[in-house]
């Protein structure tokens, strides 16, 4: 099939799908629930596979026209699923469960490499010959743990790098994703079709990655949980880069032990990565994460309290999440963010040099079928397929990263010890030291934006992904419930490698508030229509 979806979805085709025998009810369920389910002989690998693929199948379709929201969250399925459903459940019949993995289907984001026959595309038609055969030692460590590797999902091309003036979740490949809770509504971005896709109930799980943001707004913005780990908990190996500063892959679904689930067997050393390399020193407690979860984790805990300037409605649905925390035994504290002037600059410094260096790097290493194999490259390509590459915005992010001066340049080392220190030691460390807390906890992102082929993105409200990405920190998601209909998420931050503090609050939060609502695949959330029959 080699990415024939992403083809045929920009012919306005409907998605091929394999012959399916009766399919399983996987809606909003856990991966705990499928495990049952397989365990007692009432559902296998293979039944729920299949019904993923016809859920993907039957709401993936082009424009809506034959009923479904076209969601254009999956890019491309996975030809091998099927048989690889068949081999772990042989597995299970002959006693050999792997765990809580096993046999759950996932969903990874098309700018992780699989072995599998599909391309790794990041979006961008540069890359549809980018079939390399390899797995990123993440999708490994899934694999290895039992999981199907379902299908790759939709992304912001480039993962949102290319310009400043871009529409979130769009990429040339895949379409715009399309939120489910308010199909005119924005995915956010870069892992929009993650998001959706979870939130859809396209796969148990899914893989996004985050640089600033990507992660955890279109968990926050599609209503599920996502976990922006600290810079090297999980290996960035075989993945289109931006930044080896501020990249990592991060776990998503709908509940907080099903992200722990997932970060158990994400969570590996890699002597590829340096930055994997550092981390043994961290880890101090050796049970897993999903084990590790306790719904009195907040009994006694002391919680900073970040209270950015916000709307009314937001602000009302963040004190209600405050209520729950305190109830649950946490003392609240508040806190006030330490002036950072220049770093929103300093970082983009950062990002424009190391995209430069890290994506010629990538490059290098793809197939001969790919035959942009540096950034000045890619640059000329879009140039060459304007009408397909470049129909909303522009790539001045790319042009300018193209100028940089490279690793070795004083400015970008500069840059990158000036927004470290803001970001960490003199920003979250300090909070955290200050107010004597062990997490910090803000608003992730306000409702959802409405997605914009003229403007662009268009949010301007609080955003809690800058200091915790810079900064290699963990950042945590959860659902806070419904602002006008659309999902806003509650962050929890802290320190570097307190993955175990953050997963644990947040379990906590979760348990007690029950916030996270199923969408309902509404064509809009605007109010016009309610303000003129009040007329």
């Amino acid at each position: 099939m080699r990415h024939l979806f992403a083809a045929l979805l920009l012919a306005g085709a409907t998605l091929p799908m394999p012959a399916l025998a009766r399919t399983d009810p996987i809606e909003e369920r856990s991966i705990d629930d499928l495990q049952a389910s397989m365990a007692s002989g009432q559902a296998t690998s293979v039944s729920l596979t299949q019904a993923y693929l016809a859920r993907i199948a039957a709401m993936e379709r082009s424009n809506g026209k034959k009923g479904g929201p076209s969601l254009r969250a999956v890019i491309a399925v996975n030809p091998d699923a099927l048989a690889q459903a068949r081999a772990l459940d042989v597995e299970r019949k002959a006693g050999h469960v792997r765990g809580a993995l096993h046999g759950v289907p996932v969903l990874i984001k098309d700018n992780i490499e699989t072995l599998d026959p599909m391309a790794t595309t990041a979006g961008s038609l540069a890359l549809r010959g980018n079939i390399t055969r390899r797995d990123a030692p993440v999708v490994a460590q899934l694999r290895a743990a039992g999981a199907v590797i379902l299908g790759k999902t939709n992304l912001s091309e480039w993962a949102n790098i290319r310009s400043t003036r871009s529409m979130s979740g769009w990429s040339a490949v895949g379409g715009l994703v399309r939120n489910p809770y308010a199909l005119d509504r924005t995915a956010c971005g870069s892992s929009s079709g993650s998001g959706a896709a979870v939130a859809a109930s396209f796969a148990a799980a899914a893989v996004g990655t985050e640089t600033d943001g990507s992660v955890v707004c279109p968990s926050s913005i599609n209503g599920v949980v996502g976990l922006k780990p600290s810079i090297g908990l999980v290996s960035r190996t075989r993945v289109v880069p931006i930044s080896h500063s501020q990249d990592t892959p991060g776990p998503m679904a709908r509940s907080v032990r099903d992200v722990a689930i997932l970060l158990d067997a994400m969570d590996a050393t890699d002597p590829a990565d340096p930055a994997t390399m550092e981390r043994p020193q961290y880890r101090v407690a050796p049970r897993p994460y999903a084990e590790r979860l306790s719904a009195s984790a907040l009994s006694g805990m002391r919680v900073g309290v970040i209270r950015p300037e916000m709307a009314p409605d937001l602000a009302q649905q963040f004190q209600a999440a405050l209520d729950v925390l305190k109830a649950a035994g946490a003392t609240l504290v508040e806190v006030t963010p330490p002036k950072a002037p220049g770093l929103g600059e300093a970082e983009l410094v950062v990002l424009q040099t190391e995209l430069k260096a890290d994506l010629n790097a990538y490059l290098a290493t793809t197939p001969p079928a790919v035959t942009t194999r540096t950034l000045a490259d890619v640059i000329a390509f879009n140039r060459a397929h304007a009408a397909t590459e470049m129909p909303f915005f522009d790539q001045e992010t790319f042009e300018a990263a193209e100028k940089t001066g490279g690793l070795a340049d004083p400015a970008y080392k500069a840059a990158r010890a000036k927004s470290l220190r803001m970001a960490g030691p003199e920003g979250i460390d300090a909070m955290l030291a200050r107010a004597n807390v062990s997490v910090l906890v803000e608003p992730t992102y306000g409702p959802a934006w409405l997605s914009d082929t003229v403007y662009g993105d268009s949010y301007g409200g609080p955003s809690a992904s800058e200091l915790p990405a810079i900064a290699g920190y963990p950042n945590l998601t959860v659902p806070m419930g419904l602002v006008r209909g659309l999902p806003v998420g509650l962050s929890f931050i802290a320190g570097k490698y307190a993955e175990a503090t953050v997963l644990g609050a947040g379990y906590a939060y979760e348990q007690r508030s029950h916030a996270r609502v199923a969408p309902q695949y509404l064509p809009t959330a605007n109010a016009l229509p309610a303000l003129e029959a009040a007329r």
